[in-house]
């Protein structure tokens, strides 16, 4: 055997831990989601009651608004994503009593469900669709 060939066998070797390694991770982190808590419902658990709840409070442009805000998301985790924030949007919807989901009530969850190091891209995004962020700088800190 050449080294060429040798060197082929020990990158691909590599690759396929490495591969199996990212794999792993992803199907750990949703095994942790899939665990109940104190109350006996997982993370997904609870995810699935407030997409149940608020399903019918949805309307139409709010569908798009959430969309748009979704589309700088990869794909492959696009469904994942708005499964996230739209049940956190809900979560929000039904702690203020709201009886249809708002703008101001998408935007107060949108920000909640999603990570710091996204508050940019929102801002960006938000400030595109000429929607004053002034009203939610409070959300930004949590």
């Amino acid at each position: 055997m050449s080294i060429f060939v040798d060197y082929l066998i020990v990158l691909w070797g590599f690759l396929l831990i490495t591969l199996m390694g990212i794999g792993g991770f992803f199907m750990f982190r949703k095994f942790l989601k899939k665990l109940p808590k104190e109350d006996g419902r997982s993370k997904m658990d609870w995810e699935e009651y407030y997409m149940e709840k608020t399903r019918h409070m949805w309307r139409k442009p709010e569908k798009e608004l959430l969309e748009d805000l979704v589309s700088p998301v990869p794909e492959l985790f696009r469904d994942v994503a708005r499964q996230k924030i739209a049940s956190k949007i809900g979560e929000v919807a039904l702690q203020k009593k709201r009886k249809v989901i708002s703008q101001d009530v998408l935007i107060e969850g949108y920000i909640l469900a999603t990570p710091k190091r996204d508050h940019k891209f929102l801002r960006k995004k938000l400030d595109q669709k000429n929607i004053d962020v002034t009203p939610y700088e409070s959300f930004f800190d949590y």
